[in-house]
């Protein structure tokens, strides 16, 4: 599995002690670095198909997160977001915070940052 780098002066990840904190993974193919598509719902899977690589590459799993930030360009995003998010995660769910935004960077309908614990 792979994930897009980083496109700015920062990390994709980081570790502190038992915690990882991932940086907003927006839409972006790690293969193409474009959109995976223009839709909200694939737009949140492949978010969270990049954090699902960074936590693969450091033996962890999507049941290591323990708190998200979803960051959406339209709250009417929200609910397709939702059943997109629901698919990755099982119960307990991580704790989890959603905001509109006025704008992502390149355009992007959805940015998903994480905590995971290892």
């Amino acid at each position: 599995m792979s994930y897009p780098k980083a496109i700015g002066p920062y990390s994709a990840y980081r570790e502190a002690g038992d915690l990882v904190f991932i940086s907003g993974q927006l839409p972006l193919d790690p293969a193409t670095m474009e959109f995976a598509g223009e839709d909200i719902k694939t737009q949140t899977h492949q978010s969270l198909s990049n954090v699902k690589a960074i936590l693969s590459e450091l033996g962890l799993s999507m049941d290591s997160v323990i708190k998200t930030t979803v960051l959406l360009s339209d709250i009417s995003y929200f609910a397709e977001m939702n059943e997109v998010y629901g698919s990755f995660f099982s119960n307990p769910y991580p704790a989890r915070s959603a905001f509109a935004v006025k704008d992502l960077p390149r355009g992007a309908k959805v940015e998903i940052e994480v905590i995971a614990k290892k």
